[in-house]
């Protein structure tokens, strides 16, 4: 079930930590590897050490040797001896022919926090001390370029770190001057700072004229004097208060809405200290003429075999115990091939944990995909069934627990973008004509009638409410606003615009 959950951007890491941690189990170098086996088979444990009147004192096994029901290893080994190479191919017909490297691509670039840190010597500071303080300023940015933590965090930071004692006058006039640095609103400590910042470093540094040097000027007042107003959107209350004609504030609204709410994005490395996260799709669904073709990706999935020392070792104690001239095993024999079983045994219990996962993740997409195969053919959602966990569930024989586990962290690739599994399912609701529609189909309705309102007079709930009526769907106001609240629409006011 944890294979199960893991994601394929996530499998190979998985994979190296268990290659790591068992010798016994390794990666196929070669083509040449047989089909894995369709069932896990249960070998014989070892019987010695069972209690003490068998054995020696502690349970060590008595000299006399080993009689063949208290060490069976005959049938274990001829599992593994009479194949040769012991391998177990991994990739099956249903995989992407995709041989790409396998390993998740990293971006490798200047953080943002070095890219301050280089302008750090464009400042004029008066000496080391200075130079200390500023560099603890800087790495106090978080990754959005904004200075969350307060003065006093970071007078203690100085004195525990760099046993400097620091005023917040101090503090505050060389945020000041970072406050300059590239790119404009870093070091802001809250979202109208920012803005501003970024208004002045237009005002000071661009050569206005005209008309912009007027827009910018009422840009300005509008986020020092009256950002309240602004974020509400009470245009007719701005118009009064800052003195503007309707062109004149919509110019001004229209210079705000063009600043960065996150400066740290600015910068070529995204302002993101970590690395990239890419999505690496688990599925792949290819139209071929209109016949849809689902693959598995075969990317962070390598083929992995039993290693052939350890099958060559326990070929060396078959050979020398069994037949006419069989010895009789000595204490650390016995321990050696008892090690080497277990590691056999761990590595191919998760060889077919892997396999599973890769059975189980299949069978999922696939019966999705045939659930929904009008989507997967036009991209179209309004042609998306009601689908739940338990549709799936009945038609694969799988716990809905277990569909779950792969709707919840699997992507699809389709012509139409990656898509994550647990999109594709959704309750259903009742048409005027009786017909069942998925909510993914009303979401989708609703999307389009907002987009296409009237942004000077944007549509109340109620009035979406009529209007889905008016198409067929029987649904409350409330529901509109739930539905509205997950596709990330605002509330009428809030979509406002001049």
């Amino acid at each position: 079930m944890k294979l199960l959950q893991i994601p394929t951007a996530a499998l190979d890491q998985r994979i190296k930590e268990e290659l790591e941690a068992n010798p016994a189990l390794e990666e196929s170098e070669d083509d040449a590897t047989q089909e894995l086996e369709s069932q896990t088979e249960d070998f014989p444990e070892a019987g010695f050490g069972k209690n003490e009147e068998e054995n020696g004192e502690g349970g060590e096994p008595k000299e006399e040797g080993l009689r063949d029901d208290e060490f069976e290893l005959d049938d274990y080994l001829a599992d593994y001896i009479e194949d040769d190479p012991i391998s177990y191919k991994l990739r099956i017909d249903n995989y992407s022919p995709d041989e790409e490297e396998k390993t998740i691509p990293v971006a490798v670039e200047s953080s943002f926090h070095e890219y301050l840190e280089h302008q750090l010597g464009l400042l004029k500071l008066k000496n080391e001390r200075e130079v200390k303080i500023t560099t603890q300023i800087i790495g106090s940015i978080d990754d959005d370029g904004y200075l969350r933590r307060e003065p006093i965090a970071i007078i203690d930071d100085l004195i525990f770190s760099q046993n400097i004692e620091a005023s917040e006058e101090e503090i505050l006039a060389l945020l000041k001057k970072v406050q300059r640095f590239d790119p404009p609103g870093t070091g802001a400590r809250d979202l109208q700072e920012c803005l501003q910042l970024q208004l002045q470093f237009r005002y000071d540094n661009d050569k206005l004229t005209g008309e912009d040097k007027k827009t910018v000027q009422n840009a300005l007042k509008i986020i020092v004097g009256h950002f309240d107003q602004f974020s509400k959107k009470h245009y007719n209350k701005l118009k009064r208060q800052i003195g503007v004609t309707d062109d004149e504030l919509k110019d001004a609204i229209d210079e705000i809405l063009k600043l960065n709410p996150k400066p740290a994005s600015g910068h070529n490395g995204g302002g993101n200290t970590k690395n990239i996260h890419y999505i690496v799709p688990d599925f792949i669904i290819v139209n071929r003429e209109g016949e849809l073709d689902l693959t598995l990706n075969s990317r962070n999935a390598p083929d992995l075999r039993i290693n052939d020392h350890y099958k060559d070792m326990l070929k060396s104690y078959k050979n020398g115990h069994s037949g006419k001239n069989k010895k009789r095993p000595n204490r650390q024999e016995k321990e050696a091939v008892m090690f080497i079983k277990q590691k056999i045994d761990s590595a191919k219990w998760f060889i077919d944990a892997i396999r599973q996962r890769q059975e189980t993740m299949y069978r999922t997409m696939y019966s999705i995909m045939q659930y929904q195969y009008d989507y997967f053919l036009t991209g179209d959602q309004k042609k998306l069934r009601p689908m739940i966990l338990k549709d799936i569930a009945e038609i694969t024989g799988l716990d809905i627990s277990t569909v779950s586990r792969v709707a919840n962290s699997k992507f699809v690739q389709t012509e139409f973008g990656t898509k994550r599994l647990k999109d594709f399912f959704s309750e259903s609701l009742m048409t005027k004509n009786g017909e069942e529609v998925s909510t993914l189909e009303v979401k989708k309705i609703l999307t389009e009638i907002i987009s296409e309102e009237n942004k000077r007079k944007p549509l109340s709930d109620e009035k979406l409410k009529n209007l889905l009526r008016d198409k067929g769907y029987h649904i409350a106001r409330r529901t509109v606003a739930k539905y509205r609240e997950q596709l990330g629409i605002p509330v009428a006011r809030l979509r406002k615009e001049l």
